[in-house]
């Protein structure tokens, strides 16, 4: 390989500009995407292709997602980024792509089974080991390395300290800075183990806001000092643990920039903050353009020239991306960027592409897919590893363990959100099926995340004779629909056991709660081992637990949790 500097050299400003931009495409095929992929693209690009997207924009990387229909199994996506990479070094500059996603796992996953599905951020924030954070990053990493995906957007150094944050939530490791950013510190170990490049966000922290950023401009609203004690701590751990980029955050924080730029657009952010004050050297690359708190204030065009002005380095999925590419090479000739300024984003692209080794060998084996991705050993250490996450609220009587002996028929209700890519069917049927290969007869009823009152009366109908009910929560608030089902069956006075399947703020009173941190099959699977008593449960609480109608309340402090031997000497 060149040196980068002399590939540089070589260069034409579009080239350069190219080399800016991550695209998605539509589609699970380079050349030959479902015609629907292909008139997306072509409303979307201007192209029908990857390989046509890839000739007319020069893009330095693409990013897979399973709604643009890039992941359908592992052998076809590690022949789509064969393709891609084939697309990319055909044409002039001849430079491999950076292939990335955001496999974060948890509720945030874009390959699924038969890939490996491991515990999301909070559930190993929960389970407490940076051993198993570093193993469950060396894992993803490589299966996303077989894939040919050489970058995981992850991890999150948000530091959720906002129960009611709609955006961050469980993607977050916890509620303390200290703990974070040993976690965030280990989950690069992990990756990088793994070879993959990492990218620690959402800078300068998402961790304390009530509004989403995919749909509106949140405000963060820590003193400078509040920041440098809450939110600075994971991204100083990240940059010292040598992370490849920074992810930046569509949200505004006066403390940082009093112009109220999103921290995108900031330049007192990105440059003065980010490269200046922490020192930071690596890529810097945008949340999605696509997202509607980036495009509130400034146009579609604007916004791809700002990031950049502000000291961004990568473009990440543009809405319109002909318009912003269009837009940036004439802020180049008009004078607004220099080419020089351009030239620092792209030396260092081309720095990490040399340094994973894309130069020399971008492409992947297909016979290491079936050996490496799911594979038996890979499964069961994940399956470990959830089972140190669960968490047990409570437990009272001693209600749980229950025995297929003494407990053997039981009613799984409750809510079936949509679920992460790759999960083998809605939450209440995944428990039910782990529950029954665990011993137990198991009728199951979905009742929904807003459950009406014939849906309660049938649920009320079904628990009649059950041993227990087991209820799967998510979004609960205090005297909702879902708390009125949990009432309603406690009533019968059939034992219910609570499963908080997103946050462990969704927890009706029940007898007894669990906390899995996400309804993905690993963690399911781990919770029915610790209702059944195969597995002890081990989790604490990285975040507090408050009353949703009365936040400064605090029900369960971090740290808390339950084993069955610790409420058995309590009780």
């Amino acid at each position: 390989m060149d040196d980068p500097r002399a590939l540089l050299a070589r260069m034409t400003l579009e080239e350069k500009v190219g080399q800016l931009f991550v695209l998605h495409v539509y589609g699970h095929h380079a050349t030959d995407p479902d015609p629907a992929d292909m008139e997306v693209n072509e409303r979307e690009l201007g192209v029908r292709t990857a390989a046509e997207a890839i000739a007319k924009f020069r893009p330095g990387g693409l990013i897979y997602f399973g709604w643009a229909h890039n992941t359908r199994d592992p052998r076809q996506l590690a022949t789509l980024s064969n393709d891609v990479q084939r697309a990319a070094l055909g044409r002039s500059p001849g430079v491999p792509l950076l292939l990335t996603i955001d496999q974060e796992h948890g509720v945030v996953a874009r390959v699924g089974a038969p890939a490996t599905l491991l515990p999301g951020a909070m559930a190993l924030g929960a389970g407490g080991s940076h051993d198993d954070v570093r193993e469950a990053a060396r894992i993803a990493g490589a299966e996303l390395r077989a894939l040919g995906v050489f970058q995981n957007y992850a991890p999150s150094a948000d530091v959720n300290v906002n129960p009611a944050n709609p955006v961050i939530g469980v993607r977050s490791f916890g509620a303390g800075p200290d703990a974070v950013s040993g976690f965030v510190t280990a989950q690069i170990e992990g990756y990088q183990s793994a070879g993959i490049a990492t990218a620690a966000k959402h800078f300068p922290g998402h961790g304390d806001t009530e509004t989403d950023s995919h749909s509106a401009l949140p405000h963060i609203h820590h003193s400078r000092e509040q920041w440098e004690e809450l939110d600075a701590p994971p991204f100083r751990a990240a940059l010292a643990a040598g992370v490849d980029a920074v992810m930046t955050a569509h949200l505004v924080v006066p403390a940082l920039d009093p112009a109220l730029d999103p921290a995108t657009l900031s330049y007192p952010i990105v440059t003065g903050v980010l490269r200046e004050q922490l020192g930071h050297q690596g890529l810097v690359v945008t949340d999605s353009l696509s997202m509607r708190g980036v495009r509130t204030k400034y146009g579609d065009d604007r916004v791809a020239v700002l990031a950049l002005k502000a000291g961004v380095d990568q473009l990440l999925d543009p809405p319109q991306p002909e318009l912003a590419w269009n837009a940036v090479l004439r802020a180049v000739r008009e004078g607004e960027l220099s080419e020089e300024r351009i030239d620092a984003s792209v030396l260092r692209i081309l720095e990490l592409k040399v340094r994973l080794g894309l130069f020399d060998d971008p492409y992947v084996s297909l016979d290491a897919v079936d050996e490496t991705v799911g594979s038996s050993a890979h499964r069961a250490a994940a399956d470990r590893i959830a089972d140190r996450t669960t968490t047990l609220l409570r437990n009272d009587g001693g209600l749980l363990p229950l025995s297929p002996d003494t407990h053997r028929d039981l009613l799984v209700v409750g809510a079936d959100p949509v679920s992460p890519s790759g999960t083998t069917g809605p939450p209440t049927a995944v428990l039910a099926a782990a529950l029954t290969g665990l011993g137990f007869s198991v009728t199951t009823l979905s009742t929904g995340i807003d459950p009406s009152k014939e849906a309660v009366d049938e649920a009320v109908a079904a628990a009649a004779g059950r041993a227990a009910v087991l209820v799967t929560a998510y979004d609960v608030t205090e005297g909702d629909a879902q708390d009125g089902l949990v009432a309603a069956l406690a009533a019968t006075g059939v034992p219910v056991v609570t499963l908080a399947v997103r946050t462990p703020q969704d927890l009706p009173g029940t007898a007894a709660a669990l906390a899995t941190y996400s309804w993905t099959d690993v963690e399911l699977r781990a919770a029915a081992r610790v209702v059944a008593g195969r597995a002890r449960p081990a989790g604490r609480l990285p975040v507090p637990v408050v009353r949703s109608d009365d936040p400064g309340q605090v029900l369960y402090p971090v740290g808390h949790g339950l084993s069955y031997e610790a409420y058995a000497a309590s009780d």
